[in-house]
């Protein structure tokens, strides 16, 4: 029977899991290595032994009603779109409002996760933690890791002959930028066009002397903003759009999606993708367009090697006198205290049994919380997550056998080529957010039925199909219902706008 849960990480997955337990009647205990909440979200300008933060100027790629936690809307007079400030002003408030924070040891390392001698039978965990240099033993019913994926940079410097041995420049890892000033007046080749070496490469083009953005694979660009200046997700992430992606044909919906990306600039005139592609990524930034446009940016294929001082490309061209090479190549997530025969068990979220399990423990009491990447926001995914699991611990919910788990977990995996194309790539962990969400909310009982919606409040079922599939339709039935979800649907729209009446005009004038 788990009673005594261990959570690793005071992040989005970490609060979410310590909320979550809570509601099950489980005991919870969360171990934070440093000395606040919030993860990778919480900015420093120190690299704080190594801690992965965001870049002073980061917005958050996900509007705020699209990202909130389901039982606890932001307040409606926040923007759409939070810098890491008030993003994290909202944790605390989620955290004082459930009274998170008394279960959290700060500046507490968690050392080692080990099976018990009687795991077989017990389930339980060995869990060995440090505060000021005092290490500490513990035994835990279950283990809830919510580390995500942002833990270690990945700095392919093997795959950039050169870049170490003749590169007279600096080069770093994207998790050293913090803000422009150290680049002013230099040439900067920024490697990666993620979201990431998106905004880098903007924010750089502003003081850099130029900018160079190298870019291995199709990328299409889209913005926030969508259709009548609504945030692009709420207007484009709804169950009425899911259900046309399967509806139609996957090459249909593909040719229509590329469509819609070229309808704002051609890619393929800017370098950026072609339909053609097969290979690509989607990544959101306003700006780069306009940077590219008037010269500020260019883009660039695939690095070939370094000299000396400049960059040698696929294409055969060459860039001189790069002063600095910024590496916007992600990260890994090596789970360094879970004991070798545990991590062994899963090379990628892939191996695990909906993302989340190990299927080859004989007990399911170890769970690996935020290891996704949704095409919505990860944190309405983690905290789906966080509930299925703890429904799971408090016996509420049940886990197929081994054997279906395994049979599953193969099923998801692609075939070998396009499994090592997607390792190459870091897409391997991208999941539809509706598909993934839903699933794991089916699996915990959650789920709204629309069509009985239907017969029963038919107003709230026409926005739940054809309106934003935002966290609070999750809040509607089940364990953990919320008697607010159903105002808080029919009311996402006002909010959204609220922060944007600073200045009312009268558009019913006929402007003379």
């Amino acid at each position: 029977m788990v009673q005594r849960v261990a959570i690793i990480g005071a992040g989005v997955g970490g609060l979410a899991s310590i909320k979550c337990c809570l509601d099950e009647g489980l005991e919870p205990t969360c171990f934070e290595r440093s000395e606040d909440i919030g993860g990778l979200w919480r900015y420093t300008d120190s690299m704080d032994g190594g801690r992965v933060s965001v870049y002073r100027s980061v917005i958050t790629n996900t509007s705020k009603e699209m990202s909130c936690f389901s039982d606890f809307p932001c307040p409606e007079d926040f923007p759409s779109f939070l810098p890491h400030g008030l993003l994290l002003e909202y944790f605390r408030m989620y955290a004082q409002h459930f009274d998170l924070l008394r279960h959290i040891r700060f500046k507490t390392t968690a050392l080692s996760v080990k099976k018990r001698p009687d795991f077989t039978t017990s389930g339980q965990w060995d869990v060995v933690t440090e505060t000021d240099g005092v290490q500490e033993s513990h035994i835990f019913d279950a283990v809830m890791v919510c580390t995500g994926h942002y833990q270690e940079p990945h700095l392919p410097l093997a795959s950039f002959p050169g870049i170490d041995t003749r590169f007279k420049g600096q080069y770093l890892h994207s998790q050293e930028y913090k803000d422009v000033e150290a680049f002013r007046g230099k040439r900067v080749l920024v490697v990666g066009i993620g979201n990431t070496g998106g905004d880098l490469s903007v924010e750089l083009s502003r003081v850099a002397a130029k900018v160079f953005l190298s870019a291995r694979r199709n990328t299409w660009v889209f913005s926030r903003v969508s259709d009548q200046g609504f945030p692009f997700d709420m207007v484009n992430t709804t169950r009425f759009n899911h259900f046309l992606d399967w509806l139609l044909p996957s090459a249909l919906t593909k040719r229509i999606r590329f469509r819609k990306f070229n309808s704002w600039f051609n890619h393929a005139n800017y370098g950026l993708a072609s339909t053609k592609s097969s290979n690509f990524k989607i990544i959101i930034n306003e700006e780069l367009p306009f940077c590219l446009l008037s010269g500020t940016i260019v883009l660039k294929p695939n690095v070939k090697e370094f000299t000396e001082n400049s960059a040698v490309f696929e294409d055969g061209t060459t860039e001189e006198n790069i002063d600095v090479v910024l590496f916007a190549t992600g990260y890994i997530f090596p789970f360094p205290f879970l004991e070798e025969s545990v991590r062994s068990l899963f090379g990628d979220n892939r191996d695990l049994y909906k993302r989340i399990f190990p299927p080859q423990l004989e007990k399911p009491t170890l769970a690996i919380i935020g290891l996704v990447q949704l095409t919505g926001s990860v944190m309405v995914g983690t905290e789906m997550q966080a509930r299925w699991v703890t429904g799971i611990f408090a016996g509420w919910n049940k886990l197929p056998r081994a054997s279906r788990m395994m049979d599953d977990v193969l099923k998801q995996k692609p075939p070998v080529k396009r499994c090592m194309m997607l390792l190459r790539s870091g897409e391997n962990l991208k999941i539809s957010f509706i598909s993934y969400t839903d699933e794991i909310a089916s699996c915990a009982g959650v789920k709204p039925n629309v069509l009985k919606l239907l017969l029963t409040d038919p107003r709230l079922a026409l926005a739940i199909f054809f309106g934003p599939c935002s966290p609070y339709q999750y809040r509607l039935v089940g364990r953990g219902k919320w008697s607010g979800a159903r105002d808080a649907i029919l009311t996402q729209w006002q909010r959204t706008l609220k922060p944007l009446r600073t200045r009312v005009v009268d558009d019913s004038s006929d402007g003379s």
